[in-house]
């Protein structure tokens, strides 16, 4: 049987990590080339043929809508390459389902798409980078992850691009997608997907046909008590648009409450919440004058990179609710 073309994109992150031989903590992100990765792993060219791209090599908190941006237009173009079968990109842990969820956003793509990274640093002990890097590959192999949106493989399982949350700091076993569990696992290269995406993605996105170099500018406001309402009012009067990281679902004080029902100005607001489960929805208690966009399932940091591409089409209060319905 004819192996599959992969392409393996390489961005840094603790996967290239190199610290103290055997240590897992207390190392810089980034350090090792791709290939010498590829090569750390022998069987992995059992799996495909590859091709390695090491696009950057830098902390994933270096990650940014300028390396987003090429990192989008790279993969666009081994779209269009039909020696290309699949793309892995390797990425570090802190910002990976940002990066995730922006790609399952704006790629107009149909080929598999897998981001996969590491808890520790190539040079530790059981270092779980070779392994996520194997099912990565494998995955990417697979006729199941066509036109099923951005996937990741973290730890023998298999995430979806829109919903998975780091919520751990230093286990292997470091992401979640909440509630909803996953979308299958890994057993050595073999894949098991049981549920698909539901959620529109990739190619069906009305994001992925858009061109762009940049985007609106969106911030976070983490709510919390004593929240400084004056910074609040600093942040509306400089963004395009502002997530706020409520309490609860989506909840905030009275001085905040009183902040956003007196705003006069163009920045669109979305609450979201700072507990990882549940939901943000329409309050007639915290929001009765519908200042706000409720983010629903989102966290404030996916919420933040789904308002700049909504604010890149269209700044109508209704169509952004709508957007953070259908995605």
């Amino acid at each position: 049987m004819n192996k599959k073309n992969i392409t393996i994109i390489a961005t840094g992150g603790t996967i290239a990590g190199r610290g103290s031989v055997g240590k897992s903590a207390n190392y810089q992100a980034g350090t090792f080339d791709v290939e010498e990765i590829v090569q750390s792993i022998p069987q992995i060219r059992d799996l495909a043929n590859l091709n390695t791209i090491q696009l950057y090599n830098v902390d994933s908190n270096d990650m940014g809508m300028d390396k987003w941006v090429e990192l989008r237009k790279i993969c666009h173009e081994l779209e269009k390459n039909r020696y290309v079968d699949g793309i892995v990109i390797t990425h570090g842990t802190d910002t990976l389902e940002e990066t995730a969820f922006f790609l399952n956003l704006t790629l107009a793509c149909h080929k598999p798409v897998v981001l996969t990274g590491s808890m520790r640093p190539a040079t530790a002990t059981s270092a779980d980078g070779p392994m996520n890097l194997y099912q990565a590959v494998a995955l990417a192999c697979h006729m199941e992850a066509w036109q099923a949106g951005v996937l990741a493989v973290i730890s023998d399982t298999i995430y979806s691009g829109r919903d998975l949350q780091k919520t751990n700091s230093y286990k292997t076993d470091a992401f979640k997608m909440g509630e909803f569990g996953s979308l299958g696992y890994m057993r050595d290269d073999h894949v098991y997907l049981l549920n698909s995406p539901f959620k529109k993605h990739t190619f069906q996105t009305i994001f992925s046909k858009m061109e762009f170099e940049d985007l609106p500018k969106v911030e976070i406001f983490y709510v919390h008590t004593d929240s400084d309402p004056e910074l609040l009012e600093y942040m509306l009067n400089k963004y395009d648009g502002l997530v706020l990281a409520g309490t609860g679902s989506g909840n905030y004080s009275t001085k905040i409450k009183d902040v956003l029902e007196t705003y006069a100005g163009n920045c669109t607001i979305v609450r979201a919440s700072r507990v990882l489960e549940g939901a943000v929805f329409d309050s007639d208690v915290f929001d009765s004058k519908k200042v706000t966009i409720p983010a629903y399932k989102f966290s404030a940091q996916k919420a933040r990179i789904l308002l700049m591409l909504a604010l890149n089409c269209t700044k109508n209060h209704e169509t952004i609710k709508s957007f953070f319905q259908e995605y």
